[in-house]
């Protein structure tokens, strides 16, 4: 009997505890890598030590011994501007071999602009033999929710969100690209076992669906694929993805629009996947790592969130796949708390999206 209301009680904390703000940990602070950023929007590690960052209005810097060094050339055209502008950064699994990185950003078009993925070779400090392998369809004149994380799933292949654009109603259409994770070999080309590849009228890239505007995307121990994504006047959520299953925005959310009103037909429908988590009110999260190493042995297996809203960093605690416990690692030490990155060793950096923004590292007090 006791284990059984034991049970109860965990999952009542699950179903409630993100109606609560979470508890501050104060055991944890920042040291600042550098400063001189631009609205910095993701970054990643490099081989030797260093790391690549990316500036929203488009600028893509390196950082080598805590210094950054001048912005790298060699970028396609970008659009930037509202939400839009160079967004993610990361690197071929064989990168010491090949040298080659991806980039996802605001692509302008002739009607309106979109999110692409690029993919080009880094030398000193430029980038060659660069070009689109990737162009969500279609294109819109909204300025806000293009996604958009890269990631690489165990399974070789490369993870890319797209937000909805503002469009919610697009994300239940397989005939475009948008409020999707697609999911494409590492040179662009559509993995012939995607879900939707023998779908008339479905966009053959498309792996999930039902999102609204995925901001973090990690992989899991076992190649799994996590996210987390805005949703609109609270229900932001963290979803693993699997393929073809569709999570059901705008028709099911727990949140609400901006004016109060209700969205969708409620919480939850036959079909439609319920999130692993979701947090009320919205932190409007923003990069997502789970963590493994020697430098924070107490959060191994954690998720760590980053919060544009509330401008902290967020600890999920984790057992059997679900969240019990959620905690403030910091508050309010670097502003809005844009993207994070875990290195080999378990250092964690972080960015900040700012005017004048920088690259922090998580340290003990």
């Amino acid at each position: 009997m006791y284990r059984v209301f034991l049970l109860l009680l965990l999952v009542c904390a699950c179903a409630t505890a993100s109606q609560e703000p979470p508890p501050y940990n104060h055991n944890y602070g920042v040291a600042l890598v550098i400063d001189g950023l631009e609205h910095p929007w993701g970054m990643a590690l490099l081989p030797d030590g260093g790391m690549l960052v990316t500036e929203r209005p488009g600028r893509l810097r390196r950082v080598q011994n805590n210094r950054l060094l001048a912005p790298i050339e060699g970028l396609p055209r970008i659009a930037a501007g509202g939400q839009g502008g160079l967004l993610d950064v990361a690197i071929h699994p064989d990168f010491a071999t090949n040298r080659l990185i991806y980039l996802s950003y605001s692509k302008p078009v002739s009607d309106g602009k979109t999110t692409a993925l690029w993919r080009a070779r880094l030398g000193d400090n430029r980038l060659d033999d660069g070009r689109d392998i990737f162009i969500a369809q279609p294109a819109h004149r909204t300025s806000h929710h293009f996604g958009s994380r890269i990631a690489f799933g165990g399974d070789g292949k490369l993870y890319l969100s797209i937000g909805d654009r503002g469009e919610s109603e697009l994300a239940q259409s397989l005939s475009n690209h948008m409020g999707k994770v697609v999911r494409l070999n590492l040179d662009g080309a559509t993995p012939t076992d995607n879900p939707f590849v023998d779908t008339p009228g479905a966009l053959a890239e498309i792996y999930s669906y039902g999102h609204r505007n995925p901001q973090g995307m990690t992989r899991r121990a076992g190649g799994a694929i996590w996210i987390h994504e805005h949703g609109p006047k609270g229900g932001d959520e963290i979803n693993p993805i699997q393929a073809g299953v569709n999570y059901g925005w705008p028709v099911i959310t727990y949140g609400r629009a901006y004016s109060g009103l209700p969205i969708g037909e409620g919480t939850s429908k036959p079909g439609l996947r319920q999130p692993l988590w979701y947090w009320t009110p919205s932190i409007a999260p923003s990069g997502l790592i789970v963590y493994s190493g020697e430098a924070f042995p107490e959060l191994q297996g954690d998720l760590l969130v980053g919060s544009l809203k509330f401008r902290y960093l967020e600890r999920l605690r984790l057992r059997d796949g679900k969240v019990y416990a959620r905690e403030k690692l910091i508050a309010d030490a670097i502003g809005r708390v844009r993207d994070i990155a875990l290195a080999p060793g378990g250092e964690v950096y972080l960015l900040n999206d700012e005017t004048d923004g920088g690259l922090f590292r998580l340290v003990r007090n």
